[in-house]
């Protein structure tokens, strides 16, 4: 029963995107090196004024409400959640940030049930992340793949070793797709080794000596006297 709910919202998702415009993600991680951490999502799609009525009940990605609920979880602490219309451009936005625990928690909330969200341990030393990206069925004009675009980046706590990110920044990895290079669906994959933690200064422990050294000093100095 939720495959077939599921798909009936995707086609209605895509005939509206043939009649209105493009449906743009952004998603935007920060990881912790305990797997806890950021995320931030903007999504972003233009619906003429005169379909406005029509399609805005139906799509429940433009619902506050809706979407208050659907992360509702211990695992997810809510920073922002808005829905904006940009009269300028007929735009319709809305904008979603939050902390997790964990990032394979994500996956018992409801819009990242598919995303298979996974941070192992790997070779000696090293962490193994994953996320599935789902596809998309094309059709209804979409068959271009120019009007969906999905954008993920994210910031790793290590050295990166392997990846398959389409651009590398100075701090981040980026996977960038439009529908038609979504395909069967793609899979982001990330090797790194995680910074250490930074140890206590040697110094601090010598001036605590000290100190201890110069406290215990008086101590008995005073008993003497």
């Amino acid at each position: 029963m939720r495959r077939v709910r599921l798909t009936g919202y995707v086609l209605i998702l895509l005939a509206f995107l043939s009649i209105t415009g493009c449906l743009n993600y952004n998603q935007e991680v920060s990881l912790n090196p305990d797997g806890s951490g950021t995320m931030k999502i903007h999504y972003w799609m233009q619906i003429p004024p005169v379909s406005k009525d029509e399609l805005l009940p139906q799509l429940s990605i433009f619902n506050r409400d809706s979407l208050l609920v659907q992360f509702e979880s211990k695992f997810v602490k809510m920073h922002n959640l808005t829905v904006v219309a940009d009269t300028t451009d007929s735009s319709y936005h809305t904008r979603i940030e939050f902390e997790f625990v964990h990032i394979d928690s994500l996956t018992k909330l409801k819009p990242f049930a598919d995303a298979g969200f996974s941070l192992q341990d790997g070779a000696a030393g090293q962490k193994v992340f994953s996320q599935f990206i789902s596809p998309v069925a094309s059709g209804f004009g979409l068959d271009d793949g120019t009007k969906f675009n999905v954008t993920y980046v994210y910031s790793f706590p290590g050295e990166i070793i392997t990846h398959n990110a389409t651009a590398v920044g100075k701090k981040t990895l980026t996977w960038s797709y439009n529908l038609g290079q979504l395909g069967k669906g793609k899979a982001i994959s990330v090797t790194y080794r995680p910074y250490k933690l930074k140890e206590t200064p040697t110094w601090i422990f010598a001036l605590a000596g000290l100190m201890l050294i110069i406290v215990t000093y008086f101590l008995f100095r005073k008993r003497r006297d």
